[in-house]
């Protein structure tokens, strides 16, 4: 390994995040080094590029079979790899799913998150943390637009998880001098995203119906509001962050807030077809309790870390809708 080589260390390496972090990294002559499950075999569709380029698997990308419930597994990965700085991007990521599932996301967000830092407080050299936390810890927010200091009012199992989480890093940090970030991403998406999340739900759709194989696109609610972004920027902002002298906290957004109805509108849009004929409106797809204002203010990381998202929401939209476009017409060729 060359002198100057850092190596990191990323849980959830095959997410859309993870992909993404991946190739900013490797870009940067960063020995990268996944930790994967066994069962995740058939979904690294993400970083299936990088796995079949013999000049970069084996090489200066590592990937290594464990489990955030398994603590021996990960001192041993964390031994062997000895990392500089560690990317927790792992656990249940689906807001609403968490409602169905809310013991498993509490297991995998907030009890993974402590076994890691419990390895990296035993660790012979510092690791830099970054902790991917969440808007949804804000939940029911009392200001908009929320920032690093807006109370914490989860509304959802999955939003509790994540609060926990924040607060051990902060405790972990104070407590034991950790250099532990947590990185407050606003929803952000990409071609990459997972097929349950409505953003990609809605991409799919309006490509399908463009080509003729879907006559409509069934939603929840039109009116629920997010601050979208773009994920391949979020990413840098986590670099960016184990980059500095001293951690911190910070809010990672656009500042924008954008309906469902929005996004439904520019997708269509891209594709030159009327939103209004095509979306129906189905009560099964509303959540029991969504965050009306979350919108974040990053007024602080763009003055201290001089982060700045590089694409705008119609740019993210067209993005999305493109790659569906492109994915159903190489499906109709073949």
């Amino acid at each position: 390994m060359a002198e100057n080589e850092k190596t990191a260390l990323i849980t959830g390496i095959t997410g859309q995040d993870g992909s993404y972090l991946t190739e900013l990294l490797l870009e940067k002559g960063y020995a990268v080094h996944g930790v994967v499950r066994r069962t995740s075999n058939l979904v690294r569709s993400r970083i299936e590029h990088l796995r079949g380029d013999e000049n970069i698997y084996g090489k200066s990308l590592f990937l290594h079979y464990g489990d955030l419930s398994d603590g021996t597994t990960l001192r041993r990965i964390f031994s062997e790899v000895q990392p500089d700085e560690l990317y927790h991007l792992a656990g249940q990521s689906h807001v609403g799913l968490s409602f169905e599932i809310p013991e498993s996301t509490c297991e995998e967000i907030g009890m993974a998150t402590l076994r890691l830092l419990e390895i990296a407080r035993d660790q012979p050299r510092p690791v830099k943390i970054y902790h991917a936390s969440s808007s949804e810890i804000f939940g029911n927010a009392l200001e908009s637009p929320q920032t690093e200091n807006t109370p914490l009012r989860p509304a959802s199992p999955y939003g509790c998880a994540k609060a926990f989480a924040t607060q051990l890093a902060r405790v972990y940090r104070d407590s034991y001098g950790l250099f532990v970030c947590n990185g407050i991403l606003y929803n952000h998406e990409s071609p990459r995203r997972g097929e349950n999340f409505v953003t990609r739900k809605i991409a799919r759709a309006v490509a399908r119906i463009a080509r003729g194989l879907d006559q409509e696109l069934s939603l929840g609610s039109l009116e629920s509001r997010r601050d979208w972004g773009r994920a391949e920027d979020y990413v840098a902002a986590m670099w960016l962050m184990l980059q500095q002298a001293k951690p911190a906290d910070y809010v990672v957004a656009t500042g924008e807030s954008h309906s469902v109805r929005d996004f439904v509108e520019a997708a269509f849009s891209v594709v030159n077809l009327p939103s209004a004929k095509y979306v129906k409106h189905n009560p099964a797809f509303d959540r029991p309790a969504d965050p009306a204002r979350l919108v974040g203010s990053p007024k602080k990381i763009r003055e201290e870390l001089g982060w700045e998202p590089r694409g705008s929401f119609d740019d993210l939209v067209r993005e999305m809708v493109e790659a569906e476009l492109a994915a159903v017409d190489a499906g109709m060729d073949a």
